[in-house]
C-alpha cells in the first residue's frame, strides 16, 4: 500500500493533489476537479483542508 505523501513531481501549489492521486491510484486532474468543485459549491472547507494537508503531509 502506498503512503500518503505530497508529490514533488506532479504539483501546482504544494503537491497535495498529486500525492492524493498517487495514493488513490487515479488521475491528478480528477482530484483537482473535485477540490475546485467543492470550493465553488461551498462543500465543507476544502481550502482549509488543503492548507492543513500541505502543512502536515510529508514530501516524497
Amino acid at each position: 500500500m502506498a503512503r500518503l505523501r505530497k508529490s514533488s513531481t506532479d504539483k501546482m501549489l504544494f503537491g497535495v493533489c498529486g500525492g492524493l492521486a498517487e495514493y488513490f491510484n487515479t488521475d491528478v486532474t480528477i482530484i483537482r476537479i473535485i477540490f475546485v468543485t467543492a470550493t465553488i459549491l461551498g462543500l465543507g472547507s476544502p481550502i482549509l483542508i488543503y492548507l492543513v494537508m500541505a502543512l502536515v503531509m510529508p514530501t516524497d
